[in-house]
């Protein structure tokens, strides 16, 4: 059975009359006969008699009657969300996230901005470290991952590269340097250092090794903490000093104190990364919010 079976035999229950229902769809009236009596055929009862005036539907006509309407708009409602599945209105988002990149104004925005877009996509957020976040990217767990990345894609990646963020130093608020408006990084040479895992984040790990070394220095590493946002906490209670990307100051943590780091710097890298293959419009149309959100002044 087709659509056209049923819109034939709609026409001919509307109208009664074979010859006004083949004007009315535009074909001759032998074809239209023809294919009522295939409907007929494979339904296997009769669903018009003829009568001097032209025809009346059966018992069985006017039972199929009764429900034809609600296939055709049944079909209709599944065309409408073809289409809107067609242009990502419509399915699900995994996205992943480093606890770090969540205090980055980019990230929320992107968020809430294709929330506010497509409220009908069911988006599901995943806190872990880059390296989890990727494994997972790889392996179709997750759809797109906010990442702080090396220097070159992992395979099978594309990054969007987004702004990179300046790290800051943070120190104890009764630290002799608290009380400075800005530092040079080769003041911490002598201090205790408190390190997120490299395992973890080997990017932003090598970064901060890299820029000491510059000055001169090798950190000190006395404590690593299980993840960024927590090594503010461990510096309040003067466990040592560390660096962190500056949206990490946006984290309340009383005992400690933010300084800028003049010259030599070491910046955070950030990146939106999704799989090569994966053609999802719901994908793209995420990667445009999230490129939008990064071009915001």
């Amino acid at each position: 059975m087709e659509l056209r079976h049923l819109r034939y035999f709609l026409a001919v229950a509307e109208e009664l009359n074979f010859r006004r229902a083949a004007e009315r769809l535009g074909i001759a009236q032998p074809p239209l006969s023809s294919q009522i009596h295939d409907l007929e055929r494979e339904l296997g009862v009769s669903l018009f008699r003829r009568v001097p005036k032209g025809a009346e539907l059966t018992e069985a006509g006017a039972a199929f009657l009764a429900e034809v309407p609600a296939a055709f708009e049944q079909v209709e409602r599944a065309v409408r969300m073809a289409r809107r599945g067609g242009r990502g209105e419509v399915g699900r988002l995994r996205v992943g996230f480093t606890g770090s990149t969540l205090f980055n104004g980019i990230v929320p925005h992107a968020i809430r901005e294709f929330r506010r877009a497509f409220p009908e996509v069911e988006l599901e957020l995943e806190e872990r470290n880059s390296i989890h976040l990727l494994d997972r990217l790889t392996h179709q767990r997750l759809d797109a991952v906010f990442i702080r990345p090396g220097e070159d894609a992992p395979t099978g990646v594309t990054l969007l590269p987004l702004p990179s963020e300046s790290m800051m130093a943070v120190v104890p608020a009764e630290h002799p340097l608290a009380g400075k408006y800005a530092i040079e990084l080769g003041e911490l040479a002598d201090e205790r250092f408190v390190m997120f895992s490299r395992v973890l984040g080997p990017a932003l790990y090598d970064e901060v090794i890299g820029a000491c070394r510059e000055v001169g220095f090798e950190p000190q590493i006395g404590q690593i903490a299980s993840q960024i946002t927590s090594i503010a906490n461990l510096v309040a209670v003067g466990i040592g000093v560390s660096i962190v990307p500056e949206h990490v100051a946006n984290a309340a943590v009383s005992g400690v104190n933010y300084l800028p780091i003049k010259g030599r710097a070491p910046t955070a890298r950030n990146a939106l990364a999704t799989r090569m293959d994966d053609r999802s419009v719901i994908t793209k149309n995420f990667r445009t919010f999230v490129r939008q959100a990064g071009r915001r002044p």
